[in-house]
């Protein structure tokens, strides 16, 4: 193995960046192979068209023989394109993306075959959803699921596979897949927030939420990635010994590029402008090795499915340069680990940020008003938005030093808070005219004025406002972003339910003005949610009891955070919105759960075998060396050979001490593994995987990586952290 560790870095050290030529600008090759609206006018019927287009805005379901005439001219223009099979291309509860290709192909006797792609066929799949997760929402025989075509996200060639984006439900209707619920959601929101936002504007008929996500990753070269078992299984190294230079001297932040990443960067992003995937931010990020893109802000659902195909399309193109790529929130110890910040806002029809500052003391009422709704949506569910991010990956970031902790917390700046205070002081009641001149003319009416400069940014906050949207940090880099979006969206309408009930009533049985019921609603709200408000350092002990005097969760773990999951509040709060049934949360919780348990399992294992089968022969290997080399010495200085020898006995003794402490600690890793498997309970299972399981972990890695400083280099079997960091 010390040999394949060897010949892995010969052949990186001998890697050349790959040619990519780029003969076209961006913006000729962008959308080239979606079938966006454009397309549709050249491909489809008038009718089918405007079918398509009512679709998208307003949710109305397309008849079936309108379906028929869309699937005629997708196929068309697919089959232009080169393709020669369809997929319905789907999210399920795996957390990667599923597709079953079916050729247009079709005989019809005599040995003749047509093209042939119906309109049933572009509506509506039925591949076999036995081995998806489910969470017990169907039994393993009942193998029926569906895919459904979701019109609001257009379809896409990659390859030779026309995708259409679909949703994916059980034989009962069901959701179990990510894009039902977000949709719901969705719907959800852009219904509470019109009716809001014609409070300012009677032309709003539509409010869409936006996404942005900054996708954060490591490269490493394929070569050195196949070297590492734990790599190859678990995505992130499970042993190693932190390099003397690591990220210490931040010259890798915002750094030049290195070549080949550089070209593979370029060869990505031709990719994404094909796919419609508008990718325009890219550099390095702290770690070594470590890297960012990020798109332009899109429609939440369509953002989630383009992040969705992003992933899935970087592992195929880093396959042409040689490169692997970790998505894992920490493949490395030590250094900083990855995340996926979801930038989130509100836009109307009209065009309209609605967290964006405006030029008029009523644009800024407006703002205030999602502003504030959406504090106070945070301050009464931080517990369900941080469910909404637990995976078992996520765990090691969250709290980290680089990393938001696992307190829930929003961060919006000084100047914004002297706002919210001045509005605190709001007489309850109605405003007397020199009150209301004073807010919206030196409350109010500063707004723009004091944002222009707010260059306030703090790391630390796991929910930050940055100007004209908030951004959730703690979002991990392997997640799908339908998960906490759907939360974040559905709180925000709920949040915004609650706030016309209360101004509606305010004007109808208080008989106020209606900015009168807006200012008194929102003077309540920022009352209710001071708690979640936080300026200061998110990493300190300080916090941690700050929080805890405030009432606010600090789930550390999966199976603690998850419990928000399933509770009473949640899932009253989804059937109202009807976003998802009891079913649905529940399937989801047990599918997460199980998640986690094997997650953790799989480690254990790889940890187990990695320790077992190359650390502790290469350290018998190396302590044999040493042992001849103390027998020569007493040969050589008999009765002396003690003082001559004493290092070597030194060593001898400290890797017989860790080879035991190795041995010990995954017999006894094993030993809880078997108790846990036992439990039946899912939940309880997790929490035994959790504190009984998972501790051994940095028990064993502490011995395992103490012996790769005393191994000698040229026998160590496990590629290392300097190798797979700075090898470029």
């Amino acid at each position: 193995m010390a040999t394949l560790r060897f010949q892995a870095l010969k052949e990186t050290l001998n890697r050349k960046p790959v040619e990519i030529e780029e003969n076209e600008r961006r913006s000729e090759l962008f959308g080239r192979n979606v079938f966006s609206e454009s397309v549709m006018r050249q491909f489809l019927t008038k009718e089918a068209y405007q079918s398509v287009k009512e679709a998208n805005a307003t949710g109305k379901k397309i008849d079936r023989t309108i379906a028929d005439h869309i699937s005629t001219g997708m196929k068309e223009w697919a089959i232009s394109k080169g393709a020669t099979h369809y997929t319905h291309w789907f999210q399920p509860l795996t957390g990667s993306t599923a597709e079953k290709h079916d050729a247009f192909f079709e005989t019809i006797g005599d040995g003749l075959a047509i093209e042939k792609f119906g309109g049933g066929q572009l509506v509506q799949q039925e591949p076999d959803a036995s081995s998806f997760p489910n969470g017990g929402i169907r039994n393993t025989f009942e193998a029926r699921g569906y895919t459904a075509w979701d019109p609001t996200s257009p379809a896409f060639i990659y390859g030779t596979t026309l995708c259409i984006p679909s949703v994916f439900v059980s034989y009962t209707g069901d959701a179990l897949d990510y894009k039902t619920p977000l949709l719901r959601a969705l719907q959800a929101v852009d219904q509470a927030a019109t009716d809001v936002a014609k409070y300012f504007d009677k032309n709003v008929s539509k409010v869409q939420a936006t996404l942005g996500w900054e996708q954060e990753y490591f490269l490493i070269d394929s070569a050195l990635a196949a070297s590492r078992p734990d790599i190859q299984l678990a995505g992130r190294t499970l042993l190693g010994h932190s390099p003397a230079k690591g990220q210490q001297l931040d010259d890798h932040y915002f750094g030049s590029i290195p070549s080949r990443v550089l070209s593979y960067m370029r060869d990505l992003e031709k990719e994404c402008m094909l796919l419609g995937v508008p990718v325009k931010t890219r550099h390095n990020e702290v770690a070594p090795n470590q890297f960012e893109l990020a798109p332009i802000f899109e429609e939440a659902n369509l953002a989630v499915d383009h992040n969705s195909l992003l992933m899935d399309v970087m592992h195929k193109v880093a396959e042409r340069h040689n490169f692997t790529v970790l998505f894992h929130e920490k493949p490395f110890a030590g250094i900083n680990g990855s995340g996926k910040h979801n930038n989130w806002s509100l836009s109307t029809d009209t065009g309209v940020n609605l967290l964006g500052p405006g030029s008029t003391p009523m644009k800024n009422l407006q703002f205030l008003t999602f502003f504030i709704n959406t504090i106070k949506a945070v301050n009464e569910n931080e517990e369900l938005l941080r469910a909404t991010i637990a995976s078992a990956s996520n765990d090691f970031r969250l709290g980290a030093n680089e990393a938001p902790p696992a307190i829930i917390s929003t961060f919006i700046g000084s100047q914004l808070t002297q706002v919210l205070d001045e509005l605190e002081k709001v007489t309850d009641g109605k405003l007397s005219p020199a009150e209301k001149t004073e807010l919206k003319l030196n409350v109010v009416g500063k707004i723009p004025e004091i944002l222009l400069d707010n260059t306030d940014r703090n790391r630390t906050s796991s929910f930050a406002f940055t100007g004209n949207k908030f951004e959730f940090r703690a979002v991990g880099s392997t997640a799908n972003c339908a998960e906490p979006m759907t939360a974040l969206n559905a709180i925000v309408a709920k949040q915004l339910i609650d706030f016309k009930k209360k101004v509606d009533g305010l004007i109808k049985n208080k008989k106020m003005k209606k900015d009168d019921a807006i200012f008194n609603v929102l003077r309540e709200y920022i009352k209710d949610s001071k708690n979640i408000r936080f300026e200061g350092d998110g990493y300190s002990e300080e916090w941690e009891k700050e929080a805890a005097k405030r009432g606010l969760s600090n789930n550390r773990n999966t199976p603690e955070a998850l419990k928000a999951l399933v509770s009473k509040k949640t899932m009253d709060m989804y059937k109202e919105l009807e976003i998802m049934n009891n079913v649905e949360i529940e399937a989801r919780h047990e599918i997460q759960l199980e998640e986690y348990i094997m997650k953790v399992q799989i480690e254990s294992r790889i940890l187990g075998d990695i320790a077992r089968n190359h650390v502790i022969p290469t350290a018998i290997r190396y302590q044999n060396i040493l042992i001849k080399n103390v027998r020569g010495l007493k040969e050589i200085f008999a009765d002396d050979f003690k003082e001559h020898s004493k290092e070597q006995l030194e060593i001898i003794k400290e890797i017989s001490e860790r080879i035991e402490k190795i041995n010990s600690g995954i017999t006894e890793m094993i030993e809880a593994r078997k108790k846990a498997n036992k439990l039946e309970d899912a939940e309880e299972k997790a929490f035994a995987y959790c504190n009984d399981v998972k501790p051994f972990f940095e028990t064993i890695r502490y011995h395992c990586d103490k012996l790769e400083l005393v191994i000698d280099d040229e026998i160590w079997t496990l590629t290392k952290y300097r190798e797979l960091l700075f090898t470029r």
